[in-house]
């Protein structure tokens, strides 16, 4: 255990003793001249010995100030450097964690145009569904799928989730060959499905007019993210829920294709998430309004296939399995 004065006293005798004046030391501290002289004297009482010797305009030391004077400002100037050290390399990198579909349909693709204008501050994005800690260290931002319910943490919208069937053109032109038709919403729930047992899918077959109660959740590909689903449908695995957002480059150049106008959404939305006290750290801040733009320039072009929602959009109590795994911040 160690046994050691008043920290605030001797920070103040310190201070004091450096500038051989208590009105110095307390414009340096930010306290009253009173404040540093109460400090200082209750060290003196701890001490049982006098540290200055009191003069008009100024504070002498006594040999035992002058003994401690230069061990305690080699300390300070110790315990400067170590958390001087940390800001500097906490400002030099800004990790970001989010969802494996954010990063590889969204992110990745722009995140490097961010590292360019700011080449003193080295990027780390991280994917994954565990428990991100914010205020532990774990990163400084989370972009997180959810309702935007993260208690104590600032959230700011950044895109609703909306969804609709895509398949590959090799694909739907096979299934409307068979069909002798052009492919209807009624007859996807006979059809190849990725992720069949997606609640999403009943959400979008009812709004386009389709009974979804009851239909059958048959066999089929099943995998954990928007990302890996819209690969295996450029593949031809079958039709898949895909938010048009995340897959302009693809459909624009014809790997993917969507059938169907009706764009449906669940409530949900990717935010940008991270502890209000930090808002103002030079590097968030710098990332926040970045990506602010950057998203409404993505949302602004043409067939960019979502609209932001309105700030008071109402929260859903549970979010759905495409949301949930990646709702995972504090």
């Amino acid at each position: 255990m160690r046994r050691l004065p008043p920290l605030p006293a001797v920070r103040a005798f310190e201070a004091a003793a450096r500038l051989e004046s208590f009105t110095g030391a307390a414009a340096e501290l930010g306290l009253t001249q009173a404040a540093v002289s109460y400090q200082v004297k209750a060290l003196e009482e701890r001490l049982g010995a006098p540290l200055f010797v009191r003069e008009k305009g100024r504070a002498r030391l006594t040999p035992l100030g002058q003994r401690l004077l230069t061990p305690l400002t080699q300390a300070f100037d110790g315990i400067e450097a170590a958390f001087a050290s940390h800001r500097a390399e906490d400002e030099a990198l800004l990790t970001v964690t989010t969802t494996q579909t954010f990063a590889n349909t969204w992110l990745a693709w722009r995140v490097g145009s961010f590292q360019m204008a700011h080449p003193d501050l080295a990027v780390r994005l991280t994917t994954g569904h565990e428990l991100t800690d914010l205020r532990g260290g774990d990163a400084d931002v989370a972009i997180r799928a959810g309702s935007g319910n993260w208690e104590g943490l600032e959230c700011q919208l950044l895109m609703p989730i909306d969804f609709t069937p895509m398949a590959s053109p090799a694909f739907l032109a096979r299934v409307e060959r068979e069909l002798g038709r052009r492919v209807e919403p009624a007859d996807l729930p006979g059809l190849p499905m990725i992720t069949p047992d997606d609640d999403w899918w009943d959400s979008w077959l009812s709004e386009a007019g389709v009974a979804a109660e009851g239909r059958l959740r048959r066999g089929g590909l099943r995998l954990d993210s928007q990302a890996s689903e819209g690969h295996a449908a450029m593949g031809g695995e079958g039709f898949v829920l895909l938010t048009p957002a995340f897959w302009r480059g693809d459909l624009a150049e014809g790997r993917l294709v969507q059938p169907f106008a009706q764009v449906t959404t669940r409530g949900f939305a990717y935010w940008l998430v991270y502890p209000p006290e930090r808002r103002l750290v030079p590097k968030i801040k710098r990332f926040r309004e970045w990506l602010t733009e950057e998203m409404a320039r993505a949302l602004a072009a043409p067939g960019a296939g979502a609209e932001a929602a309105p700030a008071g959009a109402p929260d859903a109590a549970t979010p759905p399995p495409r949301a949930t795994p990646d709702a995972v911040v504090r």
